[in-house]
């Protein structure tokens, strides 16, 4: 059948943490929920400056909450976009946050060091390439080549919908490394976007190899000591 589980999914809560991190009781769960929600898409789509955020490249948002303030942390790629002049256009989005939920913001960039390498913004890239009309199969060989020379151990690609204006909606993928997904060692981004062409939404999906969560050291002789013995156990017949 061919059912993929989402790799972030499948680690979160064993070695990754969850995006948003804060307790509630059962009648407040469902409105901080949505508030957070809120906060996302506000930030990703933007109303002023949707264009100038997407240049920036935010990888992820993550929200923690304490009894008097909401930390929002954004994770981009060219922070100085959204920081702005003497850091006021961050003061403006934390204003704007305050008054979207009422109450108190508390927000921070943190910097991603390397971009090339985050699913999510490699699919992002690709988007914006794709709404330009550029070819779909360079533009995957193009991010697919970027990201190896980046340092990443492996990356698939995969597009679906009326590719090259066809008639016909399909699906196309590329690949190149390894790509273990049915472990958990492997450190597995997974990242998905749309891109608006005059045919239709075209859907890409971006799976990356960043490595493991033991380092490259742990993955070597330790592993092939701790396999299991290939030769059949000898049985005796009385």
């Amino acid at each position: 059948m061919g059912q993929k589980v989402n790799p972030v999914g499948f680690r979160t809560g064993v070695v990754i943490g969850w995006k948003s991190r804060w307790y509630a009781s059962k009648q407040e769960f469902a409105s901080l929920l949505i508030e957070d929600q809120k906060i996302r898409t506000f930030i990703k789509d933007h109303p002023k400056k949707r264009t100038q955020y997407r240049n920036a490249g935010i990888d992820r948002i993550e929200i923690e909450r304490t009894r008097d303030e909401v930390r929002v942390m954004l994770f981009v790629a060219r922070p100085g976009l959204i920081i702005g002049k003497k850091g006021q256009d961050v003061e403006a989005l934390q204003e704007e946050l305050q008054s979207l939920i009422g109450r108190r913001v508390n927000l921070k960039i943190e910097e991603v060091a390397r971009p090339e390498i985050q699913a999510q913004l490699v699919a992002e890239d690709i988007a914006q390439q794709l709404t330009k009309r550029a070819n779909f199969r360079r533009t995957m060989k193009r991010a697919i080549e970027t990201t190896m020379d980046a340092g990443a151990k492996g990356i698939k690609v995969q597009l679906a919908g009326r590719l090259g204006g066809a008639e016909m909606a399909r699906r196309e993928k590329a690949n190149a490394g390894a790509l273990p997904l049915s472990t958990l060692q492997a450190k597995i981004d997974y990242g998905f976007a749309e891109a608006a062409t005059p045919q239709g939404n075209i859907g890409i999906q971006v799976w990356v190899n960043q490595g493991t969560y033991l380092g490259d050291s742990g993955d070597g002789a330790d592993a092939q000591a701790g396999q299991a013995s290939k030769k059949p156990k000898r049985s005796y017949k009385r």
